[in-house]
């Protein structure tokens, strides 16, 4: 079972673990306009049909009853919530998992959770989430990375239109990971019980600045990039267009300890787990380069 199946990991996973064969439930609040855990053209796809063992479930976080009948028969949740502002989500969730007798929770947490000057909503949220599902009496294992890579598709626009990033502290690292990394570690570790009772921080290969991306960026696009900072102000501007005000003020907070160094410690939990290196932002960006052409 992947909650928040429409999102960027959960989505990945279902990819990943259809491959292999495995029964999957995919819950979200839709389903997604091509189904298939294939991507676009593949096996669930319109027009294609689809696979007898994989399901989506539209599920209505707000209402435990809805998740209880999604949740039975699974041997293993992964856990993907994304709204700090909506705990009762994650309560509900662990709440139907318990009540259907889930055997494994995974849960995608954050890498900031051990960081005793981190105290902000996101934050709090997520060592709150923690907590609950470890006193739940459920077998578990937390994932906990650093910041996606796919951030960097903020800048799509910038860059097509005025070839031009901008970042609160452009000189600050942060050992950003791919998306693709986590998911593989998802896939790897979920249902197993070798991993129960576990906490996995997970980075990618460097701890890079906005600088050293847009530098990146440049250097693959084959045209100068400029990275422009921004002001606290500013860039609080600019998440107060995605995010409510708790949630941009808990992200500039993230970016003041990020300027203080507490985001570039990198880890190899990655490569041990899956058996490769993790994928370094050149290779992720090689791969997405079309977002920014």
């Amino acid at each position: 079972m992947l909650t928040g199946a429409t999102g960027t990991v959960a989505s990945l996973v279902a990819r990943q673990l259809a491959a292999s064969g495995h029964r999957l439930t995919l819950t979200g609040r839709s389903v997604p306009r091509d189904p298939s855990p294939h991507g676009p053209g593949g096996g669930n796809g319109p027009g294609s049909g689809r696979r007898p063992d994989v399901r989506h479930v539209v599920c209505d976080y707000d209402r435990p009853a809805s998740l209880v009948e999604a949740f039975r028969g699974a041997d293993a949740v992964l856990v993907v919530t994304n709204d700090p502002t909506r705990p009762q989500h994650d309560r509900n969730i662990l709440r139907a998992a318990v009540d259907s007798s889930v055997g494994h929770i995974v849960k995608l947490s954050a890498a900031a959770v051990h960081d005793p000057a981190a105290d902000d909503l996101v934050t709090t949220w997520q060592r709150e989430n923690e907590d609950r599902i470890r006193n739940s009496g459920i077998p578990w294992t937390m994932l906990q990375p650093r910041s996606f890579m796919t951030h960097a598709l903020a800048w799509a626009p910038g860059i097509r239109a005025g070839a031009t990033t901008e970042a609160l502290h452009p000189h600050s690292r942060n050992a950003c990971i791919a998306p693709e990394d986590i998911a593989a570690v998802a896939s790897r570790v979920l249902g197993d019980a070798a991993h129960h009772g576990r906490s996995y921080r997970l980075t990618g290969p460097q701890a890079l600045s906005a600088h050293d991306q847009t530098r990146i960026l440049a250097d693959l696009l084959g045209r100068p990039l400029t990275c422009r900072a921004l002001s606290r102000d500013a860039a609080r501007r600019a998440y107060l267009r995605r995010y409510p005000p708790a949630t941009a003020d808990a992200l500039l907070a993230g970016a003041e300890r990020q300027a203080a160094g507490a985001k570039s410690a990198t880890t190899e939990t990655v490569e041990r787990l899956t058996g490769r290196p993790p994928t370094t932002f050149a290779q992720w960006a090689a791969a997405h380069l079309h977002h920014f052409t």
